[in-house]
């Protein structure tokens, strides 16, 4: 027997704030080298990975994943810009 459980509108919102968050790594080209650029966008793959593992075990955590990748894109930048003198 089945159960008609509705589906949690959370993974959705995590995978929205994922594809948010790869605009403003590429974004990141405008300003970084390209090889920084090269390293958000595997971090970036390496949050997609986890949010695809995690969309049935965890889905009310997809969305806190999309703002940390978020988070990690912002201090990256200010870093790079702060230590490296990124323009």
């Amino acid at each position: 027997m089945t159960r008609n459980v509705p589906a949690s509108p959370w993974p959705f919102v995590g995978m929205g704030g994922l594809a948010c968050a790869l605009f403003l790594y590429g974004a990141s080209a405008l300003v970084a080298p390209w090889w920084a650029v090269v390293l958000l966008i595997l971090v970036w793959i390496g949050f997609l990975v986890t949010a695809c593992r995690w969309w049935t075990p965890y889905p009310k955590r997809l969305p806190y994943l999309a703002a940390i990748a978020i988070v990690f894109w912002f201090v990256a930048l200010l870093g790079g810009s702060v230590l490296f003198d990124w323009s």
